[in-house]
């Protein structure tokens, strides 16, 4: 089986790769981008199976096929949410809900398989799920968080978040009034909660809110130092990989 990860997070297509390789389907190539996406189409036999990311990092993965014509079959990765889901249902696309299950991957590939798309067309409508993805009105987002206190559950409005961070294997919510709090959830189930349009994870271990930040400072290897409000326990560092996408966020 030829397989092809188009996925801008290289640590996400990485781990994809090895769960692909863990039920012995190898990947003969990752893609990081829309351009490289679109130039190696143009260059290369297209492949059996596409794993797909939505959200790349120069736009959605759908600008490729407004180019190119790619007869591949498609299982998405994405983190949208349920309702923008119910348009890859329609359209008989399979897909797979960050952060993948590996359960879930394993029956994605098995019904790839049973489909045999050497002698099934695949056909889906484009501009359909991309008028849902991409339609603001639509799409919501976390509102709020829950923590345990004691015998006492707290409600944190996203509002007042300057940050989420992991530390010793926990996440946490640290607020405006400079208080963290311990969520029951993983930066990675994050992704398809917060809106993108405030929060943008900078590293593996940050998710900064664009409202907490007060300074932007060049720091070594090509990295950020960002200062926010009120956070004040570790230095937040803008991976050197996430600069470009920070500055394009940034707006």
């Amino acid at each position: 089986m030829n397989v092809l990860i188009i996925e801008d997070e290289k640590p996400s297509a990485r781990r994809l790769q090895r769960m692909l390789e863990r039920i012995d389907v190898k990947v003969s190539e990752m893609l990081y981008s829309v351009a490289e996406s679109i130039e190696w189409f143009q260059n290369n036999e297209h492949p059996e199976l596409i794993f797909l990311d939505i959200q790349l990092s120069d736009g959605l993965s759908f600008e490729i096929f407004d180019t190119i014509s790619i007869n591949s079959a498609i299982i998405f990765t994405t983190a949208f949410d349920e309702y923008a889901l119910q348009a890859f249902k329609l359209n008989s696309i399979d897909y797979l809900l960050k952060p993948i299950d590996e359960d879930e991957l394993v029956a994605a590939v098995e019904k790839y398989k049973a489909r045999n798309p050497k002698k099934e067309a695949v056909q889906f409508n484009f501009e359909d799920i991309k008028k849902l993805l991409t339609n603001p009105v639509e799409r919501e987002f976390k509102k709020r968080f829950t923590t345990k206190i004691g015998q006492h559950i707290k409600m944190i409005a996203v509002d007042e978040v300057e940050c989420f961070y992991s530390e010793n294997k926990g996440t946490y919510a640290h607020t405006i009034e400079g208080r963290d709090y311990l969520l029951d959830t993983t930066l990675e189930e994050l992704e398809g909660e917060l809106n993108p349009e405030v929060f943008f994870r900078i590293s593996r271990k940050f998710y900064i809110n664009i409202n907490a930040i007060k300074d932007i400072i060049s720091y070594k290897n090509s990295r950020l130092q960002l200062k926010l409000n009120s956070y004040k326990e570790q230095e937040v560092i803008v991976a050197r990989e996430r600069v470009k996408d920070f500055k394009v966020w940034l707006g």
